[in-house]
């Protein structure tokens, strides 16, 4: 893989107006201000034009609000894609699946992945465990991506938040590290300052 960019790539999932719906994915999400946590990242990329990537899920049953058909499959307001931003659209967990997001990575010389968005169990992390295994050094952002409650094969409930952190425990130190946005941010302008010419 060509490391020659050594800047961060930004990649938002899924972070899609359907998901607005709580009821409809379990009755209880977590992080609520996810969306804004992953919108004050992409601020920081913006303002320092660092390569940035959406992915949009683009479900294949109609009858979900996922499927292109329905509203829910726009971009929530906060995140919308700019003129110039890579959208990648993909119809199951993974972004590198179906797409060409791998190629792109690589063609631009991106070695670094931040991952961010929705859901944390399923999207974000079968796209973290790719881009592991693929060779990207990976972060996922724990505050800006958010999941929704679950049953188990027995009936039994899980919280969201469970869902969540057991999903991030399962990441953190084996696919990718875990940080949290302030604490990224405080990473990245650190390394910045500490780059420049003296």
């Amino acid at each position: 893989m060509n490391q020659e960019n050594k800047l961060p790539a930004l990649l938002l999932i899924d972070i899609q107006q359907a998901f607005q719906d709580v009821a409809y994915w379990g009755g209880e999400r977590n992080n609520l201000d996810a969306e804004a946590k992953a919108a004050q990242l992409l601020g920081f990329w913006r303002d320092r034009n660092w390569p940035v990537f959406h992915a949009q899920h683009c479900s294949t049953n109609p009858n979900s609000p996922l499927h292109p058909g329905h509203s829910g499959n726009s971009f929530h307001p906060l995140v919308a894609p700019l003129s110039g931003e890579t959208v990648i659209r993909k119809n199951v967990n993974s972004a590198f699946i179906g797409t060409d997001l791998q190629e792109r990575l690589e063609r631009a010389g991106i070695g670094k992945l931040v991952i961010a968005g929705l859901t944390t169990d399923h999207c974000v992390s079968t796209t973290v465990r790719m881009a592991a295994n693929l060779g990207f050094e990976t972060v996922i952002v724990a505050d800006a991506s958010a999941t929704f409650a679950k049953k188990g094969f027995d009936g039994k409930r899980f919280t969201a938040e469970t869902i969540h952190q057991t999903a991030l425990a399962s990441l953190h130190n084996e696919f990718a590290t875990v940080y949290n946005t302030e604490e990224l941010l405080r990473q990245l302008t650190r390394s910045l300052i500490s780059s420049e010419p003296s």
